[in-house]
């Protein structure tokens, strides 16, 4: 996120933020960008995919080995 991208109110907040950490606008923006990759990459890691539907073919065949 480029400090020229937010708006004034939002420029502002993050200003606070920074002065409140002891950083630069400038270094809080992109602390705030690596925290926010990171975390984004730990969460793709971290979920596994939901298992497959079964096809076609598998449903049918465990239709047929069910008893009538």
């Amino acid at each position: 996120m480029d400090a020229k991208q937010l708006t004034e109110g939002q420029r502002a907040y993050e200003a606070k933020r920074a002065a409140k950490a002891g950083m630069t606008l400038e270094a809080w923006l992109r602390d705030k960008e690596k925290r926010a990759k990171a975390e984004a990459e730990a969460a793709k890691v971290a979920a596994p995919e939901p298992p497959k539907k079964p096809g076609f073919f598998t449903r049918l065949l465990e239709r047929a080995q069910k008893p009538l």
